[in-house]
């Protein structure tokens, strides 16, 4: 093959960059190297052209690495940690560049941490991968040409979503294709737990990131079809005859050590309207059962034990909502957490009547096993605006606690039968049609401990998740062009 690659890389100081230039000058696929920098001063390097640059991820950087590019293809390595591509990977990247015909490719990798080697595989890139923070590894590669195109068309000009932007506008252009194969390696640097790094989009030292890419997530949308203009459904509140106005809905599967706690705070609930608590106990054996017995003088629980034996969470919430003693409105409480006051349910069912909304979304505090505050603190989802939730509820990966629901809609669309994610299908489902509501008081404490669901999870279960997320966004992406297009 000949010369065929434009390289780009974050540039800080010579040692920096010394062993990733040194790795990609060893194949002769490589014709130029790039370096990015923020510092004007920064030194040459030997073999090297430097390229001034105000932010790696601005819409001002990618039109630079476009211009400057002149190969066939574009590698943009992300990270300012050492670069060490595998043996003839950049030939495996042009091969399957030119049997693809990709826009973009990126591959599974080696990530190094303190020495050690682990896997660090990706998934596959899809319709409704939207999600800015979407993990393509740190190696991107651009046929060029589509690349140039991309570039050509931003009229946006972000400082942290210039990269989103691109890959968005690349999308429609040519497809974004995952390589199954580990083809580099890379030195990470942050060791965090994915329990850990779960909450960093909505961190509020990002909101400002958070706003330029809904930006951009929201002009994506439009240009493909799938943009949901601010006109809703109304709501009929007088479906149905309902004995209370509101249940909450815990399901549980072996929380000995939660479950009373969760009880507690709604049976303290204060309200000027019945309510009642529905637990499904998901064949717990190790005396949550028991546990839950412990308060059944309380008329206001309801004890199920499904007889089936697949249930996820979701399975457990279609059996509670179906139950018929079920209340108006269904409203959501973990069986690790507990509602932050007494008021809770109240705030939640008042929103229903005030916003005319189908479905209601709450404000959490993230609290260890004792209700101790802890980083970030206050979750409150407010990138969820009534204009245009729907649509950046397409980009970002949850929707927040607790969540509610109009019961008889809810028993129409069910809840899917797993255990991630089944909360924000939902949420997009009645999204499509219907507003939905939003409580800014914090009502609901989120308590993190070593049992928690997502508190360390592996690579490989993440992937599951996320890949499962984007399954989700696809479908109801894909049901939101065709609506478009029906003119519904």
């Amino acid at each position: 093959m000949k010369t065929a690659i434009d390289c780009f890389l974050p540039y800080v100081s010579p040692e920096q960059v010394k062993a990733t230039v040194e790795s990609l000058k060893q194949s002769p696929l490589v014709s130029k190297i790039f370096l990015l920098a923020t510092d004007a001063q920064a030194p040459a390097v030997e073999g090297c052209e430097v390229i001034a640059i105000d932010a790696l991820n601005s819409s001002a950087t990618m039109k630079k690495i476009a211009a400057a590019a002149s190969a066939e293809y574009t590698l943009l390595y992300t990270k300012y940690n050492n670069l060490v591509m595998g043996y003839f990977a950049l030939d495996r990247f042009v091969r399957l560049a030119n049997d693809s015909q990709a826009g973009m490719m990126y591959a599974d990798s080696y990530t190094v941490v303190e020495g050690k080697k682990t896997n660090s595989p990706v998934i596959d890139y899809q319709f409704g991968s939207l999600r800015d923070d979407f993990n393509f590894g740190s190696v991107l590669f651009f046929n060029t040409a589509d690349l140039k195109k991309a570039a050509a068309g931003i009229d946006v000009e972000y400082n942290a979503a210039g990269l989103y932007d691109l890959r968005l506008r690349l999308s429609r252009i040519a497809p974004i294709v995952h390589i199954n194969e580990y083809l580099y390696s890379d030195v990470t640097l942050d060791n965090r737990k994915s329990g850990e790094k779960i909450f960093d989009y909505v961190d509020p030292k990002n909101r400002g990131v958070q706003i330029e890419m809904e930006k951009a997530c929201t002009a994506h949308l439009k240009e493909i079809g799938g943009y949901l203009a601010p006109k809703f459904d109304e709501i009929d509140f007088n479906k149905g005859d309902f004995e209370y106005e509101a249940s909450v809905i815990i399901p549980v599967r072996n929380r000995i050590r939660t479950i009373r706690d969760a009880i507690r705070s709604v049976l303290a609930q204060k309200t000027d309207f019945p309510f009642n608590l529905i637990i499904i106990d998901n064949l717990s054996t190790d005396g949550t059962t028991e546990a839950i017995d412990e308060f059944k003088d309380d008329p206001r629980v309801i004890h199920i034990v499904p007889e089936r034996d697949d249930l996820g969470i979701g399975g457990c919430w279609n059996a509670g909502v179906n139950h018929p003693k079920c209340g108006k409105f269904a409203v959501q409480l973990d069986s690790d957490d507990v509602y932050s006051d007494e008021n809770t349910l109240a705030k939640m069912v008042k929103a229903f009547y005030d916003q005319k909304c189908a479905m209601v979304v709450g404000t959490y505090e993230l609290t260890d096993i004792d209700k101790n505050p802890i980083p970030p603190g206050v979750i409150d989802h407010k990138e969820w605006t009534p204009d245009n939730g729907r649509n950046n509820a397409l980009r970002i990966n949850g929707l927040g606690a607790p969540r509610a629901f109009y019961t008889p809609m809810l028993r129409e669309i069910h809840v899917p039968n797993t255990s991630y994610g089944e909360d924000y299908a939902l949420g997009l489902a009645f999204s499509r049609h219907h507003q939905i509501g939003r409580v800014y008081d914090v009502v609901y404490l989120c308590r993190r401990w070593e049992d928690n669901s997502d508190a360390s999870l592996d690579v490989v279960k993440m992937n599951n998740n996320n890949l499962y997320k984007d399954r989700i966004r696809t479908w109801e992406l894909q049901a939101r062009v065709a609506m478009n297009k029906a003119g519904k």
